[in-house]
């Protein structure tokens, strides 16, 4: 335990005072909010003075587990019935969203020069949930260490850039209407990390119904293993769907992730009464914070050496995918939600 604390406390400390940080100047510009400060400040002080690696494994703590605890006590701030207002035609534009952005990220990696495996990655990673999507396929397709790399730096950098253009466009084209708005957000951004930055953004019930998008998609990643697993990744002249020579790739490993379960046992407990409005509005100020805090630590871990090193072939390559996610979006949302 000693241990833990002595090397995850700098980190997360630096992301607890940029949080505050954040929350004092966003009282100024309250139209503006914390999130985009918190961020603001992380990118600033994790490419400059606190760009050290005595840091890293905190700001890695306060990036993941701190939204993971977030998720879980969102879920105890929202009734079932919040979750099931999606319906079928919310999942409708989920699924194809999703199948699109797998297809679209696959075709342009090819026609850019790609490999099968890489292209795959990052197709896995912009549909579903960004890093963690990636780390889940990379077995099942036998990714090397460096296309998880690679795809897992554009992916973040690609949903760090929409983070911050999609609440703009949504103010332009749907007046930051919440179920518009979150279906953008919520279906189109890579990482959890980066809906709720977005999401906060503009405010409001937002945050909570873009999460709710979120996590369906996150849920679907067990799919996404499985078609990956029927997929012929051996050679790059192979038909994708052709029968591999190596055989079958073997058991598929992947599960719906521990924090995605708490929401909904936590939205369940919330919705029969088992918990009472008191502690549904204290979780619901605790995973705020954690959120801001989570912000900051996503600031201080987007380095632009990072950026630079993956040249501008692969960046080009994510902004593409992004555009493509956009565009998706916008038809579908107008066909399923209207």
């Amino acid at each position: 335990m000693k241990q833990f604390v002595t090397k995850h406390a700098p980190g997360f400390l630096v992301c607890l005072v940029l949080a505050l940080i954040a929350q004092g100047i966003a009282k100024f510009f309250p139209s503006i909010g914390a999130a985009l400060f918190a961020i603001g400040l992380g990118i600033l002080c994790g490419n400059t003075f606190l760009n050290k690696p005595c840091f890293d494994a905190g700001t890695k703590f306060s990036e993941r587990n701190l939204l993971e605890y977030s998720i879980v006590l969102t879920g105890a701030s929202l009734l079932l019935s919040d979750i099931l207002a999606l319906g079928l035609s919310g999942l409708a534009f989920i699924a194809c969203q999703m199948a699109l952005t797998v297809a679209v990220a696959y075709l342009i990696g090819r026609k850019m020069g790609f490999g099968k495996k890489f292209s795959l990655l990052m197709g896995a990673g912009n549909a579903v949930c960004g890093s963690s999507a990636i780390a889940t396929v990379s077995p099942v397709v036998k990714a090397d260490s460096k296309d998880k790399g690679i795809s897992i730096t554009i992916v973040n950098v690609t949903g760090t850039i929409l983070m911050v253009v999609l609440p703009i466009l949504t103010g332009v084209v749907y007046q930051h209407e919440v179920l518009h708005t979150s279906a953008m957000i919520g279906g189109t951004l890579q990482s959890i990390g980066q809906v709720i930055a977005s999401a906060q953004l503009v405010g409001g019930e937002v945050v909570e119904t873009a999460t709710i998008f979120k996590i369906i998609r996150i849920v679907f990643i067990v799919l996404v293993a499985l078609v990956y697993s029927r997929m012929n990744v051996e050679t790059d002249d192979a038909p994708l769907f052709s029968k591999s020579e190596a055989g079958a790739h073997g058991a598929v490993k992947a599960g719906v992730p521990w924090f995605i379960i708490g929401f909904f046992i936590m939205a369940i407990l919330h919705s029969v009464g088992v918990i009472p409005p008191v502690v549904s509005h204290a979780a619901k100020l605790v995973s705020q914070q954690f959120e801001i805090i989570a912000l900051a630590a996503i600031g201080m871990r987007v380095k632009f050496r990072d950026l630079a090193a993956e040249g501008p072939r692969a960046m080009l390559y994510g902004v593409g995918v992004g555009a493509c996610q956009i565009v998706f979006a916008l038809v579908l949302i107008r066909v399923f939600i209207g």
